[in-house]
């Protein structure tokens, strides 16, 4: 008999973070019910999803096993972290205190230092308030992007820690975050020059079905590559 999904994920096809969650999800061998919040719609600001997640971002995850609660989890990297205790094996954070660290800052220069910047609710405001056009938009996109990811390739690029992924040679949530800017950044056809060690480590990660199954393409809703 099939085990059913433990989770109820609410996503849409391209969100970075979200992409995140996948990703964990099928590394630690656990499944989800996605529940498709159209974000260009604005199904995230409705009545019904803001009950779930009062910010309006995706993803939101609910516990659905016997006993849990059903508080939604929201924000990609307390989910991680929730399924890193839920699951350790394999685990996503390495065991040294310091090199936990490391990961996790990598992680967060992805996260919270470049993805923020480049979210649906930016745009709205910058087309509305600073009268930006679709010129200005990707300007902006391009800006943080290369920000962000020349940020992480000197670290990646310098540092003795990175191995075959951001840390060692086995996939942590640096490696996850990293990823979700890529591949976002590919849904809006922006390239970011002299990442190298970015690349070298993407190729890698690519070659994991969790990863590669999480691509925004492959979910439901999204148009043809």
């Amino acid at each position: 008999m099939t085990t059913p999904p433990r989770f109820e994920l609410y996503s849409f096809w391209r969100t970075s973070a979200t992409y995140r969650v996948r990703v964990a999800l099928a590394f630690k061998g656990l499944t989800a019910t996605e529940k498709f919040i159209n974000v260009d719609a604005g199904e995230q600001r409705s009545p019904e999803f803001l009950k779930i997640n009062p910010l309006g971002g995706l993803p939101a995850m609910i516990d659905t096993a016997p006993g849990e609660t059903r508080t939604p989890l929201t924000q990609s990297l307390a989910i991680l972290e929730f399924l890193e205790e839920a699951q350790p094996k394999p685990a996503l954070l390495p065991t040294g205190l310091h090199d936990r660290a490391r990961v996790r800052s990598i992680a967060l220069m992805a996260a919270a230092d470049t993805h923020p910047f480049v979210t649906p609710r930016v745009k709205k405001y910058l087309q509305s308030a600073g009268r930006f056009d679709d010129a200005d938009w990707r300007d902006w996109q391009t800006q943080w992007f290369t920000t962000g990811l020349q940020a992480m390739e000197q670290r990646l690029a310098a540092e003795a820690e990175t191995g075959k992924f951001c840390h060692g040679d086995q996939v942590t949530i640096a490696d996850i975050c990293v990823a979700s800017i890529i591949v976002v950044m590919r849904v809006f056809k922006i390239e970011v020059a002299d990442i190298p060690t970015v690349t070298r480590i993407m190729a890698e990660c690519e070659k994991l079905e969790a990863f590669a199954n999480a691509d925004p393409y492959r979910q439901v809703g999204a148009p043809a590559a």
